[in-house]
């Protein structure tokens, strides 16, 4: 994990129900999560409203895939004994704060957030053209701002898109006093996790491996993976850095492996199918092992410590609304 300015006190993070996490999930968020719930008071939560921003049309899955992404976060290590696992939509709260910071956030700031047309562009089949996909950076904003955290742990590139929030934080208090606390960026290293076709790593382009994905099936994925297209003969030198087995490597295999692969692909001293099978060797054993936490969860166990973590998300909710409805005087 990358140095951080200072050590956070409470920390929060959501993740939208998409079921079951892949490993760009795992290393792009769970991983770290689990190392910043070792230092500080963290509220971690499925973030269901969030996926109604794209995907209203159809929310009948939403339940079932929250349940499976917990399942997923607990196997992994997250721990809800350290942290407070909850459901965005349970805690009334959020509603509530997002829509007074709605009434003061500028409506240039939200057109302005990169990820606004990017989307659009990207997700051309999804209909974002809607008051809750532009007002998404608002109700991310109450997410945090509710729990008074001082910190939300993100990747450098994540930087500038927390940039609206502090600014809307900051508003609020110069109208109404110093109510909510400025969240800080926490920065974290995020390792770059490839899809198997070479694009990010997502359940919609179908490049994705499941996190306690059974053995079988991930090696037949790895195996017909896409690597450095610029290699098609078996003697050609390759360049690892664009190849996504390679990335799995930095993140699966011990230093020494991985200083081999990378020299060996240079080189063309080994290929391509046995570049995959010497990341099977330590990937395999790291699936197996997440799939045997995941098998010992009972739904029902699953369901209680959300329960209780949601109790807890809604007092410290509510204490903070308490203060947000004095200030702006509407007690």
């Amino acid at each position: 994990m990358a140095e951080a300015t200072r050590t956070p006190k409470r920390v929060v993070s959501g993740m939208r129900p998409t079921g079951r996490l892949h490993l760009g999930h795992y290393h792009g968020a769970v991983k770290n999560w689990i190392e910043i719930s070792r230092i500080a008071e963290c509220f971690f939560f499925s973030a269901d409203w969030h996926a109604l921003t794209s995907e209203y049309k159809d929310t009948s899955g939403i339940a079932t895939a929250q349940r499976e992404m917990f399942a997923d976060w607990i196997a992994a290590g997250l721990d809800p004994e350290r942290c407070t696992l909850f459901i965005q939509s349970h805690v009334k709260q959020h509603a509530e704060l997002y829509l007074l910071l709605g009434m003061i956030a500028p409506l240039g700031w939200l057109e302005r957030v990169p990820t606004y047309k990017e989307q659009q562009e990207q997700l051309k089949e999804k209909d974002l053209n809607t008051y809750g996909f532009l007002g998404y950076p608002v109700l991310q904003t109450a997410d945090v701002a509710l729990y008074r955290a001082d910190a939300v742990p993100v990747g450098q590139d994540q930087v500038s898109h927390l940039e609206l929030g502090r600014e809307l934080v900051r508003k609020f208090n110069h109208h109404f006093g110093p109510v909510l606390v400025e969240m800080q960026p926490y920065l974290t290293d995020v390792p770059k996790i490839l899809g198997l076709d070479g694009r990010k790593m997502s359940k919609s382009y179908g490049n994705a491996v499941e996190l306690g994905e059974d053995s079988e099936s991930a090696r037949k994925r790895i195996m017909v993976a896409v690597t450095d297209p610029a290699r098609k003969r078996r003697y050609d030198p390759g360049h690892p850095e664009i190849c996504p087995i390679y990335h799995l490597h930095r993140a699966y295999s011990p230093p020494d492996r991985v200083e081999f692969v990378d020299r060996e692909c240079r080189s063309a001293g080994i290929g391509c199918v046995d570049c995959k099978k010497l990341l099977l060797e330590n990937l395999i054993p790291a699936l197996e092992k997440h799939r045997a936490a995941r098998a010992q969860l009972k739904e029902e166990t699953i369901d209680e410590l959300v329960q209780l973590g949601t109790e807890k998300a809604s007092r410290v909710a509510e204490e903070t609304m308490a203060k947000v409805r004095d200030a702006v005087k509407l007690t």
